[in-house]
């Protein structure tokens, strides 16, 4: 809860910086504005909950006054009945509260940068992973976080071998980190004359945006640049020139590709930007001896190692084997209501914390 004790000086952090953005030079520096921007939207989604409680324990305040000062009859049932809605609205908040005063890590506040890896299982998996692409686009949408595909790479009958994508918006890395492993989905396939039933795999990793105050080192002898046409490796005719980049770091092997611009300067910026985030993730694992944190975890996408599994038939459930929070309304997760298991995770993460310190 110590980023909450301290609100008012997160007042005072963000007078200063909409000080500086209301500036006649501020965006002479577009970089430097996009930091502030980020900031205030960091600081902001910290202020406003508190704000919109304040405001409802007001309002409840006031109806009750005139409840109380009514007679009894319809006029003050009516006030009764809207101290009911307004602690209702007022419940939520403080729910929203209690979750983001989980947000306490380093890069909590930070974009999120998503890639959806397709796994054992050949067409199965590419079909799955298009699935989880879509689920979490719909999160996204339904909480106000903005997205931008940086590469796709088609399956060769159907779905996706992988996608990456920026997930932008206050706390984006905070509320997705958790999602990062191994997704197992147990179904009746649609591409078997068949009907039987499929397991298929797919991974996810999250890696946090950094900004200009986190510096990672990337040497030129370390980095092997290449480029290809947009639209996949094999070149969909999408762009005549070869703008899309594919970045590979030598010591660590991590590689990332994007394709999302028509300029290859832009789309070499926001590799370098992603593959920045990346080593910077590879290096604080490292150091920390905690591999599994990062690839580990994550390990081989394939059986025994997923984080969550997807049961579409015999039955329907989705079930995180990390917290064991589950649900039958498969549909529901599928079309992006994954915020449970998301709080699940945050709240288990919150409680280890506490025992080791």
């Amino acid at each position: 809860m110590r980023g909450y004790l301290d609100i008012g000086n997160r007042r005072r952090i963000l007078a200063q910086l909409e000080a500086e953005a209301a500036a006649p030079d501020f965006w002479n520096d577009q970089n430097g504005a996009k930091e502030v921007f980020a900031k205030t939207n960091a600081h902001r989604a910290f202020v406003r909950p508190f704000d919109e409680l304040v405001r409802l324990l007001d309002e409840g305040a006031l109806m009750l006054e005139l409840a109380e000062a009514e007679d009894e009859g319809p006029q003050r049932q009516q006030a009764i009945a809207e101290i009911f809605h307004t602690c209702d609205k007022a419940d939520v908040t403080v729910s929203k509260l209690r979750l983001q005063s989980l947000l306490g890590g380093k890069l909590d506040a930070c974009n999120a940068y998503l890639t959806v890896h397709s796994g054992a299982g050949g067409t199965e998996s590419c079909d799955w992973a298009d699935m989880l692409f879509r689920m979490y686009r719909m999160y996204c949408e339904d909480n106000g976080f903005e997205i931008e595909v940086f590469d796709s790479q088609p399956g060769e009958e159907a779905g996706l071998k992988s996608v990456t994508f920026l997930v932008s918006g206050p706390y984006a890395y905070g509320y997705l980190k958790g999602e990062r492993g191994v997704h197992r989905l147990v179904r009746i396939s649609p591409f078997d004359a068949n009907k039987r039933r499929h397991t298929s795999f797919s991974s996810l990793d999250v890696v946090a945006e950094l900004t200009e105050e986190v510096e990672v080192e990337i040497k030129d002898e370390d980095l092997r640049i290449d480029t290809y046409r947009s639209g996949g490796s094999g070149g969909q005719h999408v762009n005549k020139t070869d703008s899309a980049v594919r970045l590979t770091h030598l010591p660590t092997g991590l590689v990332v590709a994007v394709q999302s611009e028509r300029s290859q300067h832009k789309n070499k910026s926001k590799a370098m930007g992603m593959l920045k985030a990346k080593i910077y993730e590879y290096n604080e694992d490292k150091k920390r001896k905690e591999m599994e944190r990062f690839y580990g975890e994550k390990g081989e996408i394939a059986w025994g190692s997923q984080i969550r599994s997807y049961v579409f038939q015999p039955y329907t459930l989705v079930k995180d084997h990390r917290t064991d929070e589950s649900t039958s309304n498969v549909q529901a997760v599928m079309d992006g209501h994954i915020q449970p298991f998301i709080e699940a995770y945050l709240k288990q993460n919150a409680t280890k914390a506490v025992e080791i310190s």
